[in-house]
């Protein structure tokens, strides 16, 4: 979750019901730190601490001891301190998490631009939920697709490019590559016959 949703009393209600989280720790959070834990700097982490909330609000909303995990990032040379309940996944794959949570939000972008569902067949409960998984089921395939043919193009490119060919028999590795079609071999016997 993003940091605009830093509810404390909110994060130990998750962790009450085993709930996992991973968010940004706010600047101004006040709190002090219980444990310290090894961190490996060649991965990029800056600390990997337990902590408990000290402000006055905080530590009554949110009495739990949490994680504090610091990374920077080689790419763009930013700082990122994480928050998180999770105490046995490794830093490093705390700070992957959130990075990967871009991926999701990318995923229902996509969902909502792309499925172009104007209308529902059915208006049960069960049609409606249907026809949202098929275009959930359509996403995936497309970005398998797009993850097998490791080509450059958007899924909305490659989507776009199968809708323009639905009725044309063609190889899709061929087609999502460009080569032009290929013509069937024409047979002049067969022809002779005629």
């Amino acid at each position: 979750m993003d940091r605009g949703y830093n509810d404390y009393g909110w994060h130990k209600e998750l962790t009450d019901k085993g709930i996992f989280f991973v968010t940004r720790l706010k600047s101004n959070a006040k709190y002090r730190v219980v444990k310290r834990e090894k961190i490996d700097k060649q991965k990029g982490l800056t600390c990997d601490q337990t902590i408990e909330f000290t402000g006055q609000q905080t530590s009554k909303n949110c009495p739990i001891r949490l994680r504090r995990i610091g990374f920077r990032d080689s790419e763009i040379g930013k700082h990122y301190v994480f928050l998180t309940n999770h105490f046995k996944l490794s830093a490093k794959t705390i700070a992957d998490i959130y990075k990967s949570r871009w991926q999701v939000e990318l995923f229902f972008k996509w969902i909502k631009q792309n499925p172009k569902i104007k209308s529902f067949v059915g208006t049960s409960k069960n049609a409606v939920l249907t026809q949202i998984w098929i275009a959930m089921c359509v996403y995936l395939i497309l970005a398998f697709i797009k993850f097998q043919s490791k080509l450059k193009k958007s899924m909305q490119q490659i989507l776009r490019l199968l809708q323009l060919n639905l009725f044309e028999k063609r190889d899709l590795m061929a087609l999502l590559q460009g080569d032009p079609p290929v013509m069937p071999r024409i047979n002049i016997q067969q022809i002779a016959l005629l």
